[in-house]
């Protein structure tokens, strides 16, 4: 039995390498086209980003971020949007620049709980080193109360500073 095949194979890659031109010079000739009509129309350079300042410009900004602070005195970036009146803005200023002892507003702290607190943790501390001292013939209730003693020295580290006064420090206004 004998099979005969007809056709070419060595113009595949012509045929391809010839669509592939074809579509180049279509793309070049369309390219062209947007040139001349952008020529005729007038449009210049395409335009690019630059920097232009607010004074420059002419426009007032979208916004403006300043530095203030929150309730407690912490440091917060604080917005001032330009769609709200200016006259608004200046008095919500105001208002958060305002001096407490100006408008006769008085805060007291208490760390008497805090300071109670520490107290009791050195108490405990103490009976518990005088414990041990007591018991240096029996090892197992040594090991137990010198592990006592490294929990409560571990909170007292913890509480015994200026951080933790701060955070649990009670503030009323008279």
């Amino acid at each position: 039995m004998a099979m005969e095949i007809n056709g070419s194979y060595g113009s595949y890659n012509t045929d391809y390498e010839e669509a592939l031109r074809a579509k180049r010079q279509e793309r070049a000739e369309e390219a062209e086209r947007a040139r001349e009509a952008g020529k005729d129309a007038g449009a210049g350079p395409v335009a690019k980003d630059e920097y232009i300042s607010s004074e420059a410009s002419g426009n007032r900004p979208s916004g403006l971020y300043r530095l203030g602070q929150d309730e407690d005195g912490n440091p917060k970036v604080l917005y001032d949007d330009p769609k709200k009146p200016a006259g608004n803005r200046a008095a919500e200023k105001a208002d958060q620049d305002e001096d407490p002892k100006a408008s006769g507003q008085k805060c007291t702290s208490n760390t008497d709980r805090v300071d109670q607190e520490i107290r009791k943790l050195k108490e405990q501390k103490k009976q518990l080193q005088q414990q041990i001292k007591s018991a240096a013939g029996d090892e197992e209730k040594v090991r137990q109360l010198q592990a006592e003693l490294a929990q409560v020295e571990n909170e007292l580290s913890q509480k015994d500073n200026d951080t933790y006064r701060k955070q649990n420090t009670v503030f009323t206004e008279a």
